[in-house]
């Protein structure tokens, strides 16, 4: 059986910084939203509570930010009175569930919303995670469809032990 930290480490590429939990998988049982703690194994504050660790859904929101979906949804917010009030319950949901994580007497502490942000959109990935592991986040919401179905024919990371797969590629 495949180690999920393992997994997750090789889906981003790099060793990770403090142990997650998987909190939403693919249809093949590959992590895709991982939980972080607040404070990384070195202390260092860290202000975001979801990432994507996905490569298929890393991509496809890294093709939605490089096509302007972070400044649409910034100009959204500032246009959208509804839409406005609901990432700001998201942003204040999200720190109150990171920041009730972190242990009373800690000074050095993560700040802000989604992704450390402070009332705009500072990353689509961290709103999609959001949004996926569960949460209601307008921003994830609207990213969704353009990220799913995550419908990969053989899985990302495979084996034991755990490696890139070879035969792995990108659905179209």
């Amino acid at each position: 059986m495949m180690d999920d930290q393992q997994v997750v480490a090789l889906q981003l590429k790099r060793p990770l910084r403090a142990a997650v939990e998987v909190v939403h998988r693919c249809p093949l049982g590959l992590p895709v939203v991982v939980a972080v703690p607040p404070l990384l194994d070195d202390g260092t504050p860290f202000p975001t509570r979801y990432w994507l660790c996905c490569p298929v859904a890393r991509a496809r929101v890294g093709r939605i930010e490089s096509a302007g979906g972070v400044r649409a949804m910034d100009r959204r917010i500032r246009h959208d009175t509804a839409f406005a009030a609901a990432m700001a319950e998201a942003n204040r949901r999200y720190a109150a569930e990171r920041d009730a994580l972190i242990p009373d007497g800690v000074t050095l502490r993560p700040t802000g919303g989604v992704a450390g942000g402070s009332g705009g959109v500072k990353c689509l990935h961290a709103h999609y995670a959001d949004h996926r592991a569960g949460n209601a986040n307008p921003v994830g919401e609207l990213v969704a469809p353009w990220v799913e179905p995550l419908d990969c024919a053989v899985p990302c990371v495979a084996g034991d032990p755990a490696e890139i797969n070879p035969a792995w590629s990108e659905p179209r």
